[in-house]
C-alpha cells in the first residue's frame, strides 16, 4: 500500500485536464479545508473530490469487489474510509461549500465527464 499514491492519480489527472480544456482555473489540495480536496474553485465555492471506486467503497463493479485474503481488513478500511468521506462532505457543506465527487469509473466517458464538469461550471450554487 505503500505506492498508493494520494496526489497525481492517473484519475486526478483526467479531471484536471478536462478542467482545463474547459479554461477553468483551480486550486489542488487545499490544507485549509476539510478533507484536503483534490480540486478546489474557490471563486464557485466547489470542492471536488476525484474517488477510486475500489478505496472508497463505491457501489460499481470494481467498488464491490473484496479481496480474498484478510477480508475483515479490508472491508473495515473501506467502511472508514467512506465515514470519513462522509464526514469531510457535512464539513464542508456547513462552511457553504459545494461538494460534488468524481468517481474513478466515470472517467471512462470522457464526453460525459466534461459534460458533467461543464454543467457544474454553469451551476453558482445550490
Amino acid at each position: 500500500m505503500r505506492q498508493v499514491k494520494a496526489r497525481d492519480t492517473t484519475p486526478e489527472l483526467a479531471v484536471r485536464k478536462a478542467l482545463t480544456r474547459l479554461g477553468v482555473r483551480y486550486r489542488l489540495h487545499r490544507k485549509d479545508l476539510p478533507g484536503n480536496p483534490d480540486i478546489v474553485l474557490p471563486g464557485r465555492k466547489l470542492a471536488l473530490f476525484v474517488h477510486g471506486c475500489f478505496w472508497h467503497g463505491h457501489d460499481c463493479a470494481r467498488g464491490a469487489r473484496v479481496p480474498k485474503q484478510n477480508r475483515d481488513y479490508w472491508l473495515g478500511k473501506v467502511a472508514k474510509n467512506r465515514a470519513r468521506d462522509a464526514a469531510n462532505r457535512d464539513r464542508l457543506a456547513e462552511l457553504g461549500w459545494r461538494v460534488e465527487t468524481i468517481w474513478e469509473c466515470e472517467l471512462k466517458d470522457a464526453h460525459g465527464l466534461a459534460a458533467r464538469l461543464s454543467a457544474l461550471m454553469d451551476q453558482r450554487g445550490r
